[in-house]
């Protein structure tokens, strides 16, 4: 499917829908007309509306619902699903069938219309500024309301003020109708994931509005900020690993493996699995469902299920609507969009599913409250003893439930008995408590999607970290998912196997942060302890189109196996989106292909921090495992975050170097020079062994102004001053990168910031031996297990392992790399102990300037030799010491030899080939999935 003309097209029919619909508002909210009159209710509905909320929310939404109409009405158009074409015309013809065939004098009886009206109009018989228009618009009104019988959620009966702002232009070729036929082409139209495609660019551009605002999401906006719709091949690597993995468990010979390409054959499945003796008792969830692309697909899968077992073709489609698939989501436009898809697959299944179709069970979440007077008169007539005390909790778990949505849990799972008893009761009958009534009916079907165990869940969950997250959700988030409360993301999963039955699969695809960072740890201990990985594909970073997030989609089964080794699928060394599913297949038909893994969790257990390190090898593992840390012989520590460092951090340039102190061992050292500027380590570029000394930091009287000016909450605006470990000399690096780790040696007398960590060790001969390790193939591969979000903070750092090596040789490897370096270093300007130019040297000066360069050059050389046979010879000890000479060479390019002398050295060096162009940073409240598609 062409995506790219139907997102300019939805696009521009959400501005050209929201400009019509305001200039209709404008119109009716002016002038007074019989017409108007004679609509007086729908009039008052709509100044009640814009009363609860604003002109401009009224007109999104209208102009939202005449979207999903005009859509649902093409596609049906398109595939005959309605006995003439409400907004395509018949061939030869360039006005809509309906109206074409009314100008004839056929209209359907069935339409409630009034018929005459509509002939007097076409006939001329009537006045009208544009007849036409008015006569289409009185049929398109009664085929909405006969629909409405059909599909209540798409088209709800049109009595009110939606039909007042109905755009005036449905006819010429710059209408609203004529863009829809246009776009939606029969070759789109064959399939109904269009519907899905066109809900989420119609969203697009208030999603980046939202996202580019950088700021809290209110409720109203999480679905556009947080909805996306989910690649196809995605959903089949999902719902194929899921339901065609339950079913498959079960019917072990069955034909169903022949059409599911994307599903996973693992090495041996446990026999003890979950039992499923016939289709119907199959329940499958999305509890995020959106448009309804991942139900739509289960239902293709089901419908092959249902075949192989021998069903009635007829009876298939009914059976999955009502016994197999629901839904629930927070958009109410998004929820019709799910049961119209739904409604349409059963539609291309049976012919005759429309004439007496049944209802999706797709549960739009509503916000349902009482007043406790409201409650106490209902509990007085219905009986106190119905209303348990986890009852009258529920009632009031709804309040926002357009904001929690389906990470409520309902204290009232026992619904069914509840709505029997309240049926004996006969309340519905009782005139003075009906809307109350209808109210406690509401929750209680809600309750029920949310408190029903299912056999499969599978879901898109929505993505946003703490800091878009609005006040009553963050607290929510943290009163009930307090272990993962970093994203909503990681609540969802939480909250998808507490929907599942023991031993049921799940499905997921989500940001692949949660397989590394810190801050989801507790996610991954509780998916490696209480169920099990069965497979997973890891996206390239960017390739998960729409959007530029990186992803990971993965099944589990709610049972714990920590001895089944699942299937892993690498796919970071293949760019772009169009390259995924290909390498994807690639992989499944050939596991002994270089990017496909098997792990279990016992073996990624055994990786401190338990990163889903798939790749990693058993030697690897086996020295994680049995190794010390890093941690045990050096102090790994994070440096001072100012809070403001255009006024606090400065190049060493840019003050008087009389006001700098370069010599400060202790703080005393520090108040008693009267300087205020001292030299500050902060990350920098790719440079090994020495170098990146360019800022100074403000630290005038021991920091004081540092570490006393308030932010205007009245808290300090900088943190993690460790006060104990200034001016000490350490090791250094930049806990940010887009290339392999680089350590520096941090001389005595700097302080650190945030960007330029360092990891401290009492003994100068401990901290060459560390500068030599992390120097290394050995600890830049380590790292990539423990942090391939290239996101090198002190955790990781602490967690290495060390192993021990017989040999004095590292020290002195790293105190010949650091001279070299240092002399390299400090022979530019932008060294403060720069003293001279190189070619300015006596013993470089030749009879010629060209002489001179050409000798000087050669030094160049000889010195960027000798510091690559020194890291050569340093890799071979650690990678011998490590052994894993079968995973790692020695060699190191030229341009991986960070020496301003070296031509082929640009500050980049040894990039690793995968470069972010999205940077993750370890930061739960960071709202990294917040980053629109470029």
């Amino acid at each position: 499917m062409e995506t790219s003309k139907l997102k300019k097209f939805a696009q521009a029919a959400r501005r050209q829908l929201i400009e019509q619909v305001g200039a209709r508002l404008k119109l009716i909210l002016q002038i007074d007309t019989a017409e108007l009159r004679e609509k007086e209710k729908a009039v008052k509905d709509l100044q009640e509306q814009i009363a609860k909320t604003s002109n401009d929310a009224v007109i999104e939404r209208v102009a939202y619902i005449w979207f999903n109409r005009f859509c649902a009405l093409r596609f049906m158009d398109v595939n005959r699903y309605t006995k003439v074409g409400t907004v395509s015309p018949a061939e030869g013809f360039s006005q809509p069938e309906i109206l074409q065939e009314a100008k004839l004098g056929h209209i359907d009886v069935d339409f409630q219309v009034n018929q005459q009206k509509v002939f007097d109009l076409l006939g001329g018989k009537s006045v009208s500024v544009d007849p036409q228009q008015e006569a289409y618009r009185l049929l398109l009104v009664a085929v909405c309301n006969s629909q409405h019988k059909l599909m209540p959620f798409m088209f709800e009966r049109i009595a009110d003020y939606t039909e007042l702002l109905i755009p005036e232009d449905l006819l010429s070729e710059n209408s609203i109708l004529h863009t829809v036929r246009e776009a939606m082409t029969e070759e789109n139209c064959k399939d109904v994931e269009i519907i899905g495609w066109l809900y989420q660019f119609y969203i697009s551009e208030k999603k980046d509005e939202v996202i580019n605002r950088r700021s809290v999401v209110a409720k109203d906006e999480i679905p556009a900020a947080t909805q996306l719709f989910t690649p196809k091949w995605i959903v089949k690597y999902m719902v194929e690993n899921s339901l065609g993995r339950l079913w498959m468990l079960n019917r072990p010979q069955s034909r169903l493996i022949q059409q599911m390409d994307y599903y996973v054959k693992h090495e041996q499945d446990s026999a003890d699995f979950l039992r499923i003796s016939k289709p119907e008792e199959i329940k499958l969830c999305d509890p995020a469902c959106g448009s309804g692309h991942i139900l739509v697909y289960a239902f293709d899968l089901l419908y092959a299920i249902y075949e192989e077992e021998g069903y009635d073709q007829k009876e298939i489609p009914n059976l999955i609507i009502t016994k197999n698939l629901s839904g629930i989501e927070i958009d109410d436009r998004a929820g019709a969009l799910a049961a119209f898809s739904l409604t349409m697959k059963a539609r291309q299944k049976y012919r005759r599913f429309l004439r007496k179709p049944v209802q999706p069970n797709v549960c739009v979440l509503e916000n349902v409250e009482f007043d406790e007077r409201e409650i106490k008169n209902y509990m007085d007539v219905v009986g106190r003893d119905l209303f348990t005390m986890n009852l009258q909790a529920t009632l009031h778990q709804f309040e926002e439930a357009d904001n929690f949505g389906s990470l409520i849990r309902p204290d009232e799972t026992n619904v069914g008995d509840v709505f029997n008893r309240l049926e004996a009761k006969g309340i519905g009958s009782n005139l003075f408590l009906v809307n109350t009534h209808q109210k406690v009916l509401k929750i209680l079907n809600q309750a029920d999607y949310l408190s029903t165990k299912y056999h499969v869940v599978i879901a898109n969950p929505p993505y946003m970290g703490g800091k878009a997250m609005n006040g009553r959700l963050k607290a929510f988030l943290q009163d009930n998912y307090s272990n993962t409360k970093a994203d909503l993301f990681a609540a969802f999963i939480i909250r998808n196997v507490e929907l599942t039955v023991q031993g049921g699969q799940l499905g997921f695809v989500a940001p692949f942060v949660w397989m590394f960072i810190s801050s989801y740890e507790n996610l991954r201990n509780f998916i490696l302890s209480k169920t099990t990985i069965t497979c997973l594909a890891q996206l390239e970073y960017n390739a998960f189109a729409p959007a530029c997030i990186p992803v990971a989609t993965f099944t589990l089964e709610n049972a714990n196996h920590p001895s089944f080794k699942g299937g892993y699928i690498r796919l970071s060394d293949f760019r772009g989106c169009e390259n995924q599913g290909p390498k994807t297949l690639e992989a499944i038909k050939n596991p002994k292909c270089d990017w496909f893994y098997r792990a279990s969790a016992a073996d990624l257990k055994k990786i401190p921090g338990r990163p889903i390190a798939y790749w990693a090898s058993n030697r690897v593992r086996k020295v994680f495992e049995t190794s010390a840390s890093l941690g045990t012989i050096g102090s790994p520590t994070h440096g001072v975050v100012t809070g403001d460092n255009n006024r606090f951090l400065k190049n060493w340039s840019e003050v008087s170097k009389n006001n700098i102190c370069f010599t400060a061992k202790t703080r005393e050292d520090s108040v008693s020079s009267g300087v205020r500027w001292f030299p500050v380590s902060k990350g920098g570029p790719f440079r090994r062994w020495f170098g990146n000394n360019e800022f100074v930091i403000d630290w005038f009287n021991d920091g004081h102004e540092l570490r006393t000016t308030k932010h205007h909450t009245g808290r300090i605006r900088a943190t993690n001053f460790n006060l104990g470990r200034i001016f000490q000399p350490g090791i250094t690096w930049s806990t940010i990168s887009s290339s392999s780790l680089s350590m520096r040696y941090l001389p005595e007398g700097m302080i650190f910031e945030s960007k330029g960590s360092v990891c401290f060790s009492d003994m100068e001969e401990q901290r060459l031996f560390l500068l030599a390790l992390t120097n290394t193939h050995v600890i830049n591969a380590l790292l990539l297990i423990m942090s391939p979000t290239l996101d090198y903070h002190e955790g990781p750092m602490s967690r290495l392992p060390i192993v021990d090596i017989d040999t004095t040789k590292p020290v002195e490897i790293a105190d010949a790399c650091y001279q070299l370096s240092k002399r390299d270093w400090d022979s530019h300007e932008s060294s403060w102990d720069f003293s001279r130019l190189p070619i300015l040297l006596q013993e470089y000066r030749q009879s010629t300037l060209n002489k001179t360069y050409t000798k000087l050059n050669t030094h160049w050389q000889k010195v960027t030799r000798e510091m690559r046979l020194l890291e050569e010879e340093n890799n071979r000890i650690f990678i011998n010491g490590y052994g894993v000479q079968d995973e790692l060479k020695p060699e190191v390019p030229v341009k991986g030899i960070t020496l301003s002398c070296n031509p082929h050295y640009r500050y980049g060096g040894d990039k690793r080939e995968e470069e972010l162009e999205v940077r993750i940073p370890d930061d739960p409240d960071h709202p990294f999935h917040l980053i629109p598609a470029t």
